[in-house]
């Protein structure tokens, strides 16, 4: 944990409380912290800032001196639709993703999507995960995750209203490399003069708005052609054909080295 979050119920300011076991197990093993040492915290939908520790007992561990200043970073303009993965790596690729900072998760069903993973009771602890992530990320604002047990329905009838400019769907088959990709929209939308937003002298990449992530093994065929009927470019991002969460990780790292944060 790289920041202690709290809900806004453990705060009367200049006053919190911590009551997490995971929490206090954290700053009293890993922080090594006692009465006087000052914790980063934050509250959950708020702001970040400092905390002194006042008085540590078994269960719970008072604050004080709460200051409450420093606005979370902005989340990354990208939505992400990934296929179900295996439970033992759902945690991690949502931790991830939202260390990472994206502002929307679909988790939907695939063709190598096994039914049993719908039924995991991972899925019941998606905002603990969640919590686990913006601590590591130093954010307070979670990402809005939605689940869809159906896959044409959702590409045929939702996916489009999820698309404000450009999308793409990850396959390690496809001809086009995503860098490759991003050098034709750099390209065409710099010859429309709306590729480049100029801020203070500076420019800015405009990267797709969604990006379609498989499961292990990735999509097949039939769902690659559904989505490519919604305006989804198929790219690989390189000749290896990697870990979902080596996937994950990858492709968001340019929506992270180009936002500014």
């Amino acid at each position: 944990m790289n920041c202690i979050l709290l809900p806004a119920t453990h705060f009367s300011l200049p006053f919190a409380y911590i009551d997490a076991p995971s929490q206090i197990e954290h700053i009293q093993k890993v922080l090594d912290a006692t009465v006087g040492d000052t914790l980063k915290i934050g509250q959950l939908d708020g702001k970040l800032g400092t905390a002194v520790i006042d008085k540590i007992s078994e269960d719970s561990i008072d604050l004080r001196e709460v200051h409450l200043s420093k606005q979370p970073p902005a989340k990354l303009d990208v939505t992400v639709i990934l296929a179900l993965p295996r439970p033992k790596v759902l945690r991690r690729l949502i931790m991830d993703m939202t260390a990472l900072g994206v502002r929307d998760i679909v988790l939907i069903n695939s063709y190598r999507t096994q039914k049993s993973y719908w039924q995991s009771p991972l899925l019941a602890r998606l905002d603990e995960f969640v919590l686990e992530g913006l601590q590591q990320g130093v954010d307070t604002v979670a990402p809005r995750i939605t689940l869809q047990k159906r896959f044409k329905p959702f590409v045929e009838d939702e996916l489009a209203s999820l698309i404000t400019g450009h999308a793409i769907v990850a396959h390690p088959y496809s001809e086009l490399s995503l860098m490759q990709y991003l050098q034709q929209l750099a390209l065409l939308q710099s010859q429309s003069q709306s590729f480049l937003a100029l801020t203070e002298g500076q420019t800015k990449t405009v990267l797709p708005s969604v990006v379609c992530i498989g499961a292990e093994g990735g999509w097949i065929d039939y769902e690659i052609d559904l989505f490519g009927a919604q305006g989804c470019q198929a790219v690989n991002i390189g000749s290896r054909v990697l870990r979902t969460e080596t996937a994950v990780n990858v492709i968001l790292g340019h929506w992270l080295l180009n936002s500014g944060c």
